[in-house]
């Protein structure tokens, strides 16, 4: 039994695998090898197992500190029903201005942080650390005396939670294979869902027994209290989260033959190593991402879908146009979420199986398009609610479109870091617009704030498909090239 190095790791090699190195010395014929070792290692299917069920428990945190990052970012919305805008004595578009200057931050900050991260290559710091910084911004807006310290802290809030969701999708596109990625993309995704369900109890709870305690408002207790909750998290998170599969740290929790078969997934899944750059003249990531308008396309259409998703942030709002009181409001945010969660996990999954995406997409805005025209056309109560779990389902759209975005972009890693980032960054300015589609003027039925999101579903929808068309035509080249050179080449998902 012999060993073998492989990407500066030393394993030693079965019988089975003690096969003719003499191709060794380029990178071709070292992936050429590596790809005839593991065709004819008969132990693959069980590493390659055991590697994914390592990966998952670790990448499991990630859907608990998107839950806490939609939970810092959208409790605002709780306690406006608690005396936040009385209290800090808003005027007229403030409380908007407040929730739209979270998204300024968080454009801003998003393609410097994911090109720091790809540099670095160091998640499992890199990201508990701004969740740290988060949480405890998120605390001091519970200090906050009027509009301005409101701003400045929701302000700030955006810029450091930029960190997370692209850096997010980034670490799960540097351990994944893209027929793997929509699942735990959509995973990830329904932590927003699961933030809106149990984030609604939990302020519930919070708003309706903390009044007064210390002589705080109820409101003050919700950032304090959950802003507490996500330090504690990312001081656990330091030590769950993996690094990139490139990084040497990661042998801690993986064998030598599972951090090799890590990376070699990788690279049978885009045809070539990923942290080849595979650039022209030297191209730098951020220049490739720039020059690539499927990127520009795909945050365009990403915006409008966050336009007509905008109704996220103002669903106790929305809730509260039943009638019925501020606790029950609360409490009947729930179910929709929870219905939405399990609509996104299935359809992804089925998304995954099948290799399709527009149609996963497609289908989910077209029914929450369905809910938008029903809250236009009545303000009966059971038609109303009905809605709002028709709307809420809209999310896996989301869910699928990121998934989507990964698959479409799949190499060199620098190239994907800022594509993703630049991408989010881009979409924010769907939040900001959405932060002032919903005015208390506009309510309680909200008919223009219905059409506005119906609008951009549609336009989502149209260039979705062109999208999709596009990918068609660069397929059918792609196998073109295959027949006349007999090379297996890189096709895009659907």
């Amino acid at each position: 039994m012999s060993s073998k190095t492989t990407r500066g790791l030393t394993y030693e090699r079965l019988p089975c695998e003690d096969i003719d190195t003499a191709c060794e010395g380029s990178l071709d014929g070292d992936i050429t090898l590596q790809n005839a070792v593991y065709d004819e290692f008969p132990d693959r299917q069980r590493v390659e197992q055991n590697l994914l069920r390592k990966v998952d428990l670790r990448m499991s945190i990630l859907v608990l500190i998107y839950i806490l990052n939609y939970i810092d970012r959208n409790n605002a919305a709780a306690a406006r029903l608690r005396g936040f805008e009385d209290d800090l004595h808003l005027e007229g578009q403030q409380f908007n201005t407040i929730l739209s200057i979270l998204y300024i931050g968080y454009t801003l900050m998003q393609v410097p942080s994911n090109m720091y991260l790809n540099k670095i290559g160091r998640p499992s710091i890199y990201l508990p650390t701004c969740m740290a910084i988060w949480g405890f911004i998120s605390i001091l807006t519970g200090t906050t005396k009027g509009f301005l310290g409101a701003v400045c802290t929701r302000f700030f809030l955006g810029f450091v939670e930029a960190a997370f969701f692209p850096g997010a999708l980034f670490l799960l596109s540097k351990w994944y294979k893209r027929r793997e990625l929509g699942q735990r993309t959509a995973i990830l995704s329904c932590g927003i869902m699961i933030s809106n369900a149990f984030g609604s109890l939990l302020a519930s709870a919070i708003l309706d027994g903390m009044d007064g305690v210390m002589g705080f408002a109820a409101w003050r207790w919700l950032f304090y209290i959950e802003g507490s909750m996500t330090i504690c998290v990312a001081i656990c998170a330091i030590f769950i989260l993996p690094d990139f599969p490139t990084t040497t740290t990661s042998s801690s929790w993986l064998t030598a033959e599972e951090q090799v078969l890590a990376q070699l997934r990788m690279e049978e899944d885009v045809g070539v190593d990923d942290e080849t750059e595979c650039s022209k003249d030297g191209e730098s990531g951020l220049k490739q991402a720039f020059s690539d308008w499927k990127v520009w396309w795909l945050a365009l259409a990403l915006a409008l879908l966050n336009v007509l998703l905008s109704f996220n942030a103002f669903f106790p709002t929305l809730s509260a146009t039943l009638g019925y009181s501020s606790t029950v409001s609360l409490l009947l945010c729930s179910p929709p979420w929870l219905f939405a969660t399990c609509v996104a996990f299935l359809m992804s999954r089925h998304s995954d199986a099948t290799g399709e995406r527009f149609g996963h997409i497609t289908i989910p805005l077209l029914i929450g398009i369905a809910g938008f025209m029903m809250a236009m056309a009545t303000m009966n109560t059971a038609v109303r609610y009905l809605s709002l779990f028709l709307m809420a389902q809209s999310y896996t759209a989301f869910v699928v479109y990121w998934a989507w975005v990964s698959n479409s972009i799949p190499r060199p890693a620098s190239k994907r870091a800022v594509a993703l980032a630049f991408i989010n960054a881009f979409s924010s300015l769907g939040n900001i617009t959405g932060s002032y589609v919903w005015p208390k003027s506009w309510g309680p039925s909200y008919w223009n704030s219905c059409a506005i999101c119906i609008g951009s579903g549609a336009l989502c929808i149209i260039m979705s498909w062109i999208f999709r068309r596009h990918l068609v035509r660069l397929n059918q080249e792609i196998e073109a090239k295959r027949i006349e050179e007999g090379q297996e080449g890189f096709t895009y998902l659907l």
